[in-house]
């Protein structure tokens, strides 16, 4: 009798873990939109917003939660500490490329970027872990890798938005898989660690007579406040799916935010697809395809073997 009724839950479970991660993946799809809405104000403003109203909205998060043990926890840990400091200086990196690129109209470059980004995650493995690659994994890097050289070449320049973003939250997901800390807590230290040079740095632009925290233009200090929200809500909901879906299929949903960012890039803000950016955006495709497989059948594999 019991045994329905299980199934039933764990329906239920994947259900709940399948909406939270389409939330999780589709905020962060239409994260571009959300910084339109910022773009009169310089990056380096928004991201010092973005880490002071996250730090607010976070922690009121995990207050509310009564998780405030599982921070206090951290800050006794250095060797903890130490992880979310490197952790945080790549997610800085990472926040004030994503918010200059926006703002400078290359949301295909993002986009580029983090279809790049589980590539890049191999190459992490491969180097810091020692780890080996199979077949598919080598034959995907090795195309997205010829993809960036034929563009350097053909376009005069590496895709430098691209593969900062790329690299920078490689290694961000690398010191974080490493660092012994849930996510949530985790990103609220990490934006403890920065709130100082945040806050400092708004107060110094205000010190030199500029309008830091856009007080002349009301809708958009309510954007830079809502930063807070858009950082602390997605992850929030990724955590929840995390807890329910197989690594497997969070992997596939991984490709739903860049696919956003490339059809809002062509389709709503009208940024040029000449036949080299296409022509890279194919071979990366292509090089996902086979990646993708490759995770499928390695997934599939114990599955067949019982």
């Amino acid at each position: 009798m019991s045994q329905p009724v299980s199934n039933t839950e764990a329906n239920e479970e994947f259900r709940r873990g399948l909406l939270f991660g389409l939330a999780a993946y589709g905020m962060w799809g239409f994260l571009p939109a959300y910084y339109k809405l910022t773009e009169t104000v310089p990056a380096d403003l928004v991201v010092g917003h973005r880490i002071v109203w996250s730090v607010l909205f976070v922690g009121l998060f995990l207050y509310l939660r009564g998780r405030w043990a599982e921070v206090l926890q951290v800050f006794r840990e250095p060797k903890v500490l130490v992880g979310l400091t490197c952790s945080a200086a790549l997610i800085a990196v990472n926040w004030l490329v994503f918010v200059w690129a926006i703002g400078h109209k290359q949301v295909l470059d993002v986009s580029l970027g983090y279809f790049i980004n589980p590539l890049v995650s191999i190459l992490v493995g491969l180097v810091v872990l020692r780890e080996r690659l199979s077949l598919g994994q080598g034959i995907a890097v090795g195309i997205a890798t010829l993809a960036v050289v034929l563009q350097a070449v053909m376009a005069g320049g590496l895709p430098w938005v691209s593969l900062v973003l790329a690299f920078s939250f490689a290694g961000y997901g690398y010191v974080r898989k490493v660092t012994p800390v849930k996510a949530t807590p985790g990103l609220f230290v990490e934006t403890v660690l920065l709130f100082p040079l945040a806050f400092g740095y708004l107060f110094l632009v205000l010190s030199w007579g500029e309008d830091a925290l856009v007080l002349n233009d009301p809708p958009v200090l309510l954007a830079l406040v809502g930063t807070g929200i858009v950082t602390a809500l997605p992850l929030v909901c990724f955590s929840s799916a995390a807890r329910r879906l197989p690594l497997f299929m969070l992997g596939l949903m991984q490709y739903m935010a860049p696919s956003m960012h490339f059809l809002m890039a062509v389709y709503l803000w009208g940024e040029p697809l000449d036949h080299t950016k296409l022509f890279t955006f194919v071979m990366i495709w292509i090089a996902l395809v086979i990646f993708t497989f490759d995770s499928w059948k390695r997934f599939r594999k114990p599955v067949e073997t019982v």
